[in-house]
C-alpha cells in the first residue's frame, strides 16, 4: 500500500480507503472481516458518517485495540432520529450523536472531524458564521477532534471551504463522469452555458477546486468514485466504454490534492479488488486512451449525460440532478440515505413535472425526460 500526505493535517493515509457506508447491511462477524482485511493490505483510514447505531457499534467493536491503526473520518451533523438518518446543524440534535459515534466506536477522539454534508453556499455561511462551527471549534481545542473537514458535492463549496483557512481537508466527489458537472446548486447557475460535445471536458469549477486545494495545502479524500458502479456498465456509463475499478480509482488519485479514495466496500473480496490497484499496471490503469476513444454522444439511446440542455424546466425542477441522483439510487438494492437527504435537498421535486416535455424537445439524447421524472417520484416521494 502506498500512503500520501493529506494536505497540511500531516496525516500519512493509505491511496485506498474504506468507505463504511455498505457495512450497514451485515452484522458484526461480516464488518470484522471487512476490517481486518483492509487492515491487513495496509488501509489505514475509514470513514464513518452512519448514523445509524449498530454499524457504528460493529466497527468500534472491529477496531477496539487497534484504534492507532486507523484514521477515522467521523461527521458531525449526521444524526439517528425516530428510526432514521437526518442530517442537521441543530446542536440539541447534533451533540448527543456525535458523543454516541464516539461511544460506539469506544475511542475519546476522531482525526478527522467531518463538518457533515454541505453543498449549499449559503448554508456554508450560515455554518461558519454560527454555533454549528463554534461547537466543532470547541472539539478541536479540547482534542476530541484532530482536524477540521467537510463533505461535499458542490465544487463551489469546496472552493469556499479551502479558502476559509480553517477547513483542513474535503470529502469530496470525485470520478470522471462527475467531473463534467459544474457546480450543482441552482437551476439557474448550475450548468455551463454550452455542451462539451466530446464528453472529453473537465468543469472548471472542478480543477479550479482541486488546483485551489492543492495550492492551499487542503486535502482531498474521496467519495462516489465509481459513480455509484455506474462506470463499469457501457451501457449507463456517460462515455459508451466500461471503465474498470483500477482506471477510476486512477482517475481519481491522479487529481490535485487527493490522498485517498474511499471506497464503499461490503467485502473482504471487494477491499481486495479496490487494493488492487497498488500492484496494477500502467497499462491496467490507463484510464485516458479509454476515454479519448470513447464514442461521441455515447447516451443516444436516451441515457441522461446530465448535461443540462433540458433547462429551464418552467417548474424549476432540476431536471439533471434528478436523473443523475435516480440512476445512482436504481443502481442499489435500495435507495442509500444519502442519496435519498441529497434529493429532499432539491428546491422542486419531480412530482412538479407537468409532462411539457419542453425538456424533451431540446434534449440532444432524446431522454423520456417526463417518464423519468415520474420514475424519481415513485422512486423517492412514496411514503
Amino acid at each position: 500500500m502506498n500512503y500520501r500526505q493529506l494536505g497540511k493535517t500531516g496525516l500519512q493515509v493509505s491511496e485506498i480507503g474504506l468507505g463504511c457506508e455498505w457495512l450497514q447491511r451485515h452484522d458484526a462477524r461480516e464488518v470484522r472481516q471487512v476490517i481486518n482485511s483492509s487492515e491487513t493490505l495496509g488501509i489505514n483510514i475509514l470513514d464513518c458518517w452512519m448514523a445509524e447505531p449498530n454499524v457504528r457499534s460493529n466497527i468500534g467493536a472491529a477496531i477496539k485495540g487497534k484504534r492507532e491503526k486507523w484514521y477515522i473520518q467521523g461527521h458531525i451533523g449526521s444524526t439517528w432520529q425516530n428510526g432514521q438518518y437526518v442530517r442537521t446543524r441543530d446542536l440539541n440534535q447534533v451533540i448527543p450523536a456525535f458523543e454516541d459515534l464516539l461511544t460506539r466506536l469506544q475511542t475519546d477522539y476522531i482525526d478527522l472531524g467531518m463538518i457533515h454534508f454541505v453543498d449549499e453556499e449559503a448554508e456554508f455561511n450560515r455554518i461558519m458564521q454560527g454555533p454549528f462551527i463554534s461547537y466543532v471549534r470547541s472539539l478541536k481545542r479540547k482534542g476530541t477532534i484532530r482536524h477540521i473537514g467537510m463533505s461535499t458535492h458542490n465544487p463551489a463549496v469546496g472552493k469556499m471551504a479551502a479558502l476559509s483557512g480553517e477547513i483542513e481537508m474535503l470529502l469530496f466527489s470525485v470520478n470522471p463522469a462527475f467531473d463534467l458537472l459544474p457546480p450543482s446548486e441552482d437551476i439557474q447557475t448550475m450548468y455551463a452555458e454550452q455542451y462539451e460535445e466530446s464528453l472529453q471536458g473537465i468543469a472548471p469549477e472542478r480543477a479550479e477546486l482541486y488546483t485551489a486545494c492543492e495550492r492551499l495545502g487542503v486535502g482531498i479524500t474521496v467519495m462516489k468514485g465509481y459513480a455509484g458502479g455506474r462506470l463499469f456498465d457501457a451501457a449507463r456509463s456517460p462515455f459508451g466504454v466500461t471503465l474498470t475499478p483500477v482506471q477510476c480509482l486512477h482517475y481519481a488519485l491522479t487529481r490535485p490534492a487527493v490522498a485517498s479514495v474511499m471506497v464503499g466496500c461490503e467485502t473482504p473480496a471487494q477491499v481486495q479488488d479496490a487494493a488492487a490497484y497498488e500492484t496494477a499496471t500502467d497499462e491496467e490503469k490507463n484510464y485516458s486512451s479509454v476515454l479519448a476513444h470513447a464514442p461521441k454522444h455515447a447516451y443516444g439511446a436516451g441515457q441522461c449525460t446530465y448535461c443540462g440542455h433540458c433547462d429551464p424546466c418552467p417548474k424549476g425542477i432540476d431536471i439533471a440532478m434528478v436523473n443523475k441522483l435516480y440512476d445512482l439510487a436504481a443502481m442499489q438494492p435500495a435507495v442509500p440515505e444519502t442519496i435519498r437527504a441529497h434529493y429532499a435537498q432539491l428546491h422542486t421535486p419531480a412530482s412538479a413535472c407537468i409532462s411539457c416535455q419542453a425538456c424533451e424537445r431540446r434534449c440532444p439524447f432524446g431522454v423520456p425526460v417526463a417518464g423519468r421524472m415520474r420514475q424519481a417520484a415513485d422512486l423517492f416521494e412514496q411514503a
